[in-house]
């Protein structure tokens, strides 16, 4: 059966893909500005970012308990879109602390709130990626989840300009130098309303609420012949943690989330300390937003690059689209920076290394293994020129990472997932709960980075750790897939099988 993709029910699915985002990339921007302001130490200002992620893992749990509780699984029973338009609500109730911790400048207020943003981003998170792999062919499904993480970083790429503005009154502190904390409570409660507003459009959209699973017998088939493929089955098994390609991909998740949140949120510190303005003066705080937004912009590059298997458009147009489709984005990024009247001439040499990203998403050939595997290798290489370099030779080998980790997420996803069957719901919540190496990484890194330790620049060894593990996962998650009869070099299109044993 020829399933294509459901383009009006992904439309509306993507958008919270976008707050995701925005919230995520704007806790870069508050991090360096409530650690001068508050007088904290590196570590404490990565509290940040472990409050925010670590909510994911205890929603996680907190959902799964509850659904425990009223015997199955709370997707099931409480419908998907059903649970996205709950978690919005949750997120919302989280960004009307940001009123009382911006007048009061209050760090634990402030984290608080973040805190319950993510508990309603853990639920949103665990229905919208299945939801996203669901609706299409199977064998584009991770690019599915590369489009929808595109939108996801156009959030990233705007929402260190806006709180930017909203602190310091322009990105680049030519109106004003002075960070007003005070002034952050504005756009967090119009991106509470917009929370408000996303809910009741889910409510009443077409989005399923209801997706089809099958038995934990299913097994996607390894054809040989599109007219006479291998039907295979494998023994079944009791629970999604005794999934191999799931467990692994747990730790997986971890580390990824974590290496790409923590080389983001200790650039501004690495700047400050390793970049001099044209007087010989540290970098300023207040200058640092569009290299952030440059970092999560990279993720946008590599995954509109990688979604473009997903459009059905023939591999002529798919290969010419490999080429522009990156440049599109980056000029998103260009003209985003125009409007925020910031000077672009310091980024233009960023597009010579959008190159290494093509070409690696080139030589995956759409294979989420082996994609896993070439990004971790060029995320390694980069980390690595980043630390033995200085001055913005670092920063824009730092910045980098942020393509070489653009696609990873929908590749660790749909191994992981691959051939749960009627665990896939669960799987789905394993994953999102390790989305909480967010802030374990960024704590870590933030310990490491004390000058009596590393320092800020040689911490980025452990984004070095991080990208080998995810090496070792491209490679044995293959291997664990292939003897239960996935093979995604041999999927193509509609060859899929599926043999439903009760």
């Amino acid at each position: 059966m020829n399933q294509q993709t459901k383009w009006s029910q992904f439309g509306v699915l993507i958008s919270v893909f976008f707050f995701w985002g925005f919230v995520a990339a704007s806790n870069d921007i508050l991090i360096p500005v409530f650690k001068e302001k508050l007088n904290l130490e590196q570590w404490q200002s990565q509290m940040i970012s472990l409050a925010f992620y670590f909510a994911y893992t205890v929603g996680s749990i907190i959902y799964y308990l509850i659904g425990k509780a009223r015997g199955g699984d709370i997707l099931n029973q409480l419908g998907y879109k059903n649970g996205i338009a709950l978690g919005l609500c949750i997120s919302a109730l989280g960004t009307l602390l940001f009123y009382p911790a911006a007048n009061s400048a209050s760090f634990g207020l402030m984290i608080t709130g973040l805190f319950i943003v993510g508990l309603g981003f853990s639920l949103q998170q665990t229905a919208a990626n299945p939801l996203a792999i669901v609706m299409g062919p199977r064998n584009t499904s991770s690019q599915r989840l590369s489009l929808a993480g595109g939108i996801n970083n156009f959030g990233t790429t705007i929402g260190p300009l806006i709180v930017s503005i909203a602190i310091f009154g322009s990105v680049g502190g030519a109106t004003s130098s002075i960070a007003d904390i005070s002034a952050v409570k504005t756009p967090y409660l119009i991106l509470g309303a917009a929370f408000l507003l996303a809910a009741a459009v889910f409510k009443f959209s077409s989005v399923p609420n209801k997706i089809p699973l099958e038995d934990d017998t299913v097994k996607v088939a390894t054809p040989t012949d599109v007219s006479d493929s291998l039907k295979l089955s494998g023994p079944v098994k009791k629970g999604a943690i005794n999934y191999s390609q799931l467990a692994l991909g747990m730790i997986g998740i971890f580390v990824y989330v974590g290496v790409e949140v923590s080389t983001a949120s200790n650039l501004p510190e690495f700047m400050k300390q390793h970049v001099k303005t044209a007087d010989g003066l540290p970098f300023p705080t207040e200058n640092v937003a569009p290299y952030v937004s440059l970092f999560w912009a990279s993720l946008m590059i590599g995954r509109w690059t990688s979604s473009v298997g997903a459009f059905g458009v023939g591999k002529s147009a798919q290969s010419i689209l490999r080429f522009i489709m990156p440049y599109i984005a980056f000029g998103v990024f260009l003209l985003v920076n125009k409007i925020a009247n910031h000077d672009l001439t310091p980024f233009y040499i960023y597009a010579v290394v959008i190159i290494a990203l093509i070409i690696g998403d080139l030589l995956s050939k759409g294979n989420p293994a082996r994609q896993l595997l070439i990004f971790s290798l060029l995320g390694i290489t980069a980390l690595i020129v980043g630390m033995l370099a200085d001055g913005m030779i670092s920063v824009y080998a730092f910045i980098s990472v942020g393509l070489f980790c653009s696609t990873l997420w929908p590749c660790i996803f749909t191994l992981a997932i691959a051939g749960l069957g009627k665990h896939t719901n669960e799987g789905s919540s394993f994953l999102i709960m390790m989305i909480m190496g967010g802030g374990f990484i960024s704590l870590l890194q933030g310990v490491v980075a004390d000058e009596g330790l590393l320092g800020i620049q040689y911490s980025y060894i452990v984004g070095v750790l991080c990208f080998a593990y995810l090496a070792f996962y491209a490679i044995r998650a293959k291997a664990i897939l292939k003897a239960q009869g996935i093979d995604f070099d041999k999927q193509d299109g509609d060859s899929l099988q599926f043999e439903n044993k009760h």
